[in-house]
């Protein structure tokens, strides 16, 4: 039975250009003992030419009248750096990709724009 380090060697040598993100015979331990979970659903960003800002927040204004004004409770901010960020983009739109093949096409809003063929025959 192969070990967790052969395993790994044998993983990144067959995923391309992931292979350069980690020396072959590197692991990545993920530690998630200290992880804390975050819901939102607003999120935002800034930049200035050394960082990113992602804002994010939760939509706190649930009954809107006409005229009122939208609350959203900021709970988090990450900064990174502009190269990082880059990253996140190129991660973010890999997983949206095949979110969209899955289940089908999202709006800006978030909302499914059309069903996958997958939950209209369910």
């Amino acid at each position: 039975m192969p070990d967790k380090k052969e395993t790994a060697d044998k993983a990144a040598a067959t995923k391309g250009n992931d292979a350069k993100a980690a020396p072959r015979g590197v692991q990545i331990v993920w530690d998630d003992s200290e992880m804390q979970t975050l819901f939102a659903n607003v999120v935002n960003a800034s930049s200035t030419v050394e960082e990113f800002t992602l804002f994010f927040g939760t939509n706190q204004s649930w009954n809107l009248a006409a005229g009122d004004d939208i609350h959203v409770k900021l709970q988090q901010r990450v900064v990174l750096s502009p190269h990082a960020a880059k990253r996140l983009s190129v991660l973010l739109d890999s997983v949206l990709r095949e979110y969209e093949k899955r289940f089908g096409k999202l709006d800006a809003e978030g909302r499914l724009a059309q069903p996958s063929a997958a939950i209209a025959d369910s």
